[in-house]
């Protein structure tokens, strides 16, 4: 009997691994159709650009480590489109950034392009079109990415959900980059309305067709986030505005900030959350409120003296309320517009997690001071770095370099720095002197750089606008904050060298400045520009190179624009 127990027992061990193998990396496959269809995400009618018939789009669900890989067919008919894969470094693959003009032609319609990349760090992650300006038109989505088998997170929770933050416009992206584009020029203006997991609630009786708008529509009822009372919830809030920096909050409740852009945060509590556009957060809520009601969501903009755009609303749905139940009470007003400093309070507050700490470079190899300004070139409004306001070229950077194609770019290179001592941020500036170019930086691979952002006063008396600024293929650190000019003797003493945290966006706050430093380590050619629509449309933004020349070969499926044409025909 012994011996037979014995035999037995080693068969099962043999056999356990099999059984039971260790969880290994897998590949998550999704087929995408992109086209146009009318919804009223609140309650106006428009085109609206949709995933699968979905606004926002699937969500991709991933574990780190795997491989993803989306088939994505663009059925818009007459337009072009390209996705990027916002906080995802690519790794390995910077062709499938998703960044069209820099990273790939872009997909013509009725083609199907495919993407292929690895998710390598858990976190809160989002996609969205990278094509002039369609992200605003509704080609959005969330990408959440669980930590590897056998990890844990220095936080715990019942319940996993996520919420993208947008604004909406009831014009087109052809009519709002006809203005832009136009003397005299013709600002976009506020947004409508502001979307919850994309739905909000226009004011219908301020349009007269009931065609166009309708209050009943189901499409524009709030999101409802249904809860359980006593549970601890992970709610991953993105925000993917055109325009707004947006407050968000849940009516009696404090939220617990864990994450930030995919790493983890020293834990700090907020009534309301400060978010800006392309950054996305993890945050904790108790649900242990009076269970027998439902409680506001709210966001409300910031930033900006925005008295034509009302709250975007959901419900906080303590079950087993009934979801359409009104929460009896007003909705929470949410902070003052202008309350900078309490917004700069809040991003200095953002530290890395303790256990989690990836100390910076002490010293930086390179310097680039950018200053953000609007500017008038041949009568048109820009704006510009140092001056200089960005324009893609007809062929991809990364297709330009790697295959030595000449002719395709300017190849001076943009400044590293402006009159830091003479120009004088508060003031209005004529910067009528400024040049557009298609030029970009190019780095000496695997070396430290340093960013510091300058912000000023706008071509309107006693403005200056918040800019979100987001890096393609790295996480930086961010060194710190500043209110009025960088002085460049004093302030990098000031920097934060201990426990920074990083991050891949990062505002840019009103007559501030804010300093990042990054690694030149991930071979390849990336964007770095205003996550605002029209911001990077009009020119807010540069290009980085690095390392392109230890690449192996393109893949020819990224080709096909400009003087590429010529690859697909000598390739094999």
């Amino acid at each position: 009997m012994g011996v037979t127990r014995f035999v037995a027992l080693s068969i099962l061990l043999f056999l356990v691994p099999i059984l039971f193998p260790e969880a290994e990396a897998k590949t998550r496959r999704y087929k995408w159709e992109v086209k146009y269809e009318y919804k009223s995400p609140d309650c106006f009618q428009k085109m609206v650009i949709t995933i699968n018939g979905q606004t926002p789009g699937p969500s991709i669900i991933a574990e780190e480590g795997d491989t993803v890989i989306v088939e994505l067919t663009n059925g818009l008919l007459t337009e072009n489109v390209a996705i990027h894969w916002h906080g995802i470094r690519q790794m390995g693959t910077p062709w499938f950034d998703g960044t069209e003009g820099v990273t790939q032609c872009p997909i013509l319609p009725g083609e199907t392009f495919t993407y292929e990349f690895k998710v390598d760090r858990a976190g809160t992650y989002v996609y969205h079109a990278h094509y002039g300006m369609q992200r605003e038109a509704g080609l959005y989505g969330s990408i959440r990415v669980a930590v590897g088998s056998g990890k844990t997170e220095p936080f715990s929770y019942d319940y996993d959900r996520s919420i993208i933050l947008t604004d909406w416009y009831h014009n087109t992206t052809y009519e709002q980059v006809l203005g832009l584009s136009s003397i005299p020029f013709d600002w976009v203006g506020e947004p409508q309305s502001l979307l919850i997991q994309g739905k909000g609630r226009y004011n219908c009786s301020l349009v007269s067709s009931p065609y166009t708008c309708n209050s009943n529509s189901t499409q524009c009822s709030p999101y409802v986030l249904t809860v359980v009372p006593g549970k601890t919830y992970r709610l991953r809030v993105s925000s993917l505005t055109a325009l707004s920096a947006l407050s968000f909050q849940i009516e009696g409740h404090n939220m617990t900030v864990v994450e930030a852009d995919g790493h983890f945060v020293e834990p700090f509590v907020v009534n309301n959350l400060f978010i800006y556009s392309g950054e996305t957060y993890s945050v904790l809520v108790r649900t242990d409120q009076e269970p027998s009601r439902n409680y506001w969501v709210t966001t409300t903009v910031v930033s900006r003296n925005n008295t034509v755009t009302p709250p975007g609303l959901a419900v906080f749905n303590y079950y087993p309320n009934h979801p359409k139940r009104s929460p009896p009470t007003d909705p929470p007003a949410g902070p003052a517009w202008d309350d900078v400093q309490r917004r700069i309070n809040q991003s200095r507050a953002i530290k890395a997690h303790r256990d989690y700490v990836f100390p910076p470079p002490l010293t930086s190899d390179r310097v680039i001071l950018m200053l953000n300004t609007q500017n008038e070139i041949n009568g048109y409004r820009r704006w510009s770095v140092n001056n200089v306001s960005f324009n893609l070229p007809h062929t991809p950077y990364l297709i330009a370099i790697k295959e030595n194609i000449s002719g395709v770019f300017d190849q001076t290179p943009p400044p590293d720095y402006f009159d830091l001592q003479n120009y004088d941020i508060y003031t209005k500036h004529n910067n009528s002197n400024a040049t557009s170019s298609n030029s970009i930086y190019r780095l000496k691979f695997n070396t430290t750089v340093d960013i510091i952002l300058q912000n000023a006063n706008t071509m309107v008396v006693n403005n200056s606008e918040t800019h979100p600024w987001h890096l393609h293929g790295h996480d930086f650190w961010v060194l710190g904050y500043g209110e009025g000019k960088f002085n460049i003797s004093s302030d990098p003493g000031k920097y934060n060298l201990v426990n920074p945290i990083m991050k891949n966006t990062v505002p840019l706050h009103s007559y501030g400045w804010t300093a990042l430093r990054f690694r030149s380590d991930n071979p390849g050619v990336w964007a770095f520009h205003c996550h605002i629509e029209s911001h990077f449309y009009m020119g807010m933004g540069v290009v980085f190179e690095e390392g392109v020349e230890r690449l192996g070969k393109l893949p020819s499926s990224i080709m096909g624009c400009g003087k590429s044409k010529g690859l697909l025909v000598t390739r094999p």
